[in-house]
């Protein structure tokens, strides 16, 4: 059958409101479909494989010729964050959300913590990242206190200026923190938000880094690395399950990288799974309402999707999919509970095919499994046998 599978995570392009959205209050939130209705971005090579089929787009046509299998996922689990999405897509349901703050962390967790780096902490509170260092940026750099903040998702972030706090002094503080957040404080990520500039002029860097929990049941990661396979994760993919189930990483931090060693790896790779994460669409314009910003992060993956197409093979399967979405066009600069959508090639297609609406995230892993003929993780339904091969 297949011998690769390369799975591309365009992190947060979702697909239209969940049924279950007014649980978030996401009523409303359609991240590609009001993207193309306020840009009108072309993205010709997925509407190849079948993105406007998948539902309406103002940009984009339906294609009855289509090459690819498409149709969109729901999420099972309770959550609309980075990690909860891409356990599931690797199998692993979420039954209960990670805990949130959005009063900030309690005393007795921000006095421990202070105690174990030795330094007081400033902020506490939910925001923006690029809006809080414009608040608290020149404290920090007068104090040398930390910069502690979360957001509406499941994270403890840490933000500090390169000169002030140096890279492995806050990635230490970042482990400290990870190993303190358990039980009822075990956020999903603890995250690294280094900054450069002088006050008025301050700007994040590419050298974010994420700690997350540990998978609390084996993925489709670990049960492939078991098995024999290669697993090779390509951007922030080693932090959110991490580090298990990876036998090989190149931790890029950005669109362009992403996609250039995904591209080498489907050359390097011989038999396993290829497991991206191209963070800009979510990072970089979703949390700061751009529209036009991720228009243009989605029309440049569109470009070189040609090039990642020519490189595969007939025992290649190619996977594009979503972790939530993060409509820009929305108030809110939040993730959103929407569908995400799902577009399987290979060159030995005979045809496009209609894989409707799927249960789950976890039918990429449970369809991974029967590929490879390993164990399943227990979650979702294989699609292998709907591909027109």
């Amino acid at each position: 059958m297949f011998k690769k599978v390369v799975l591309i995570v365009l992190d947060s392009v979702g697909a239209g409101e969940a049924p279950d959205a007014y649980k978030f209050g996401d009523e409303g939130s359609n991240t590609l479909g009001h993207i193309c209705d306020v840009t009108g971005v072309n993205l010709p090579n997925m509407e190849r494989l079948g993105l406007g089929n998948i539902l309406p787009l103002k940009s984009v046509k339906a294609n009855a010729n289509a090459i690819g299998g498409y149709g969109k996922m729901r999420e099972c689990s309770f959550g609309k964050d980075t990690t909860t999405g891409h356990w599931e897509i690797a199998g692993l349901w979420i039954e209960r959300a990670f805990p949130t703050f959005p009063n900030g962390f309690p005393d007795e967790i921000i006095k421990s913590f202070e105690e174990k780096i030795g330094r007081k902490i400033i902020g506490n509170k939910p925001a923006s990242g690029t809006e809080i260092i414009k608040e608290l940026g020149e404290e920090h750099m007068k104090s040398g206190s930390p910069i502690v903040y979360t957001s509406a998702d499941s994270v403890f972030q840490i933000a500090a200026h390169e000169e002030i706090i140096p890279l492995e002094e806050l990635y230490s503080y970042c482990s400290i923190a990870r190993e303190m957040l358990k039980g009822d404080y075990a956020v999903g990520r603890v995250i690294a938000r280094p900054f450069t500039g002088k006050p008025g002029n301050f700007t994040r860097t590419e050298n974010r880094r994420d700690f997350s929990l540990k998978p609390f049941k084996p993925t489709i990661l670990e049960i492939l690395k078991e098995a024999g396979f290669e697993v090779f994760a390509i951007g922030k993919i080693e932090d959110i399950f991490a580090g298990c189930g990876i036998t090989g990483r190149d931790h890029t931090t950005n669109n362009k990288d992403g996609i250039t060693a995904t591209i080498k790896a489907i050359d390097d790779v011989k038999n396993g799974l290829i497991f991206t994460n191209l963070v800009d669409f979510d990072m970089l314009y979703g949390h700061r309402n751009n529209p036009h910003g991720y228009a243009d992060a989605l029309k440049y993956f569109d470009d070189k999707l040609p090039e990642i197409l020519s490189k595969l093979t007939a025992d290649d399967l190619l996977i594009i999919t979503a972790d939530h979405g993060n409509d820009p066009t929305t108030k809110s600069t939040d993730h959103s509970r929407e569908y995400v959508p799902l577009l399987v090639y290979s060159p030995r297609f005979k045809h496009g095919v209609n894989l409707g609406v799927r249960d789950t995230f976890s039918d990429i892993a449970a369809t991974v499994a029967e590929i490879f003929n390993v164990k399943s993780t227990g979650h979702g339904t294989s699609f292998l046998d709907e591909l027109p091969i």
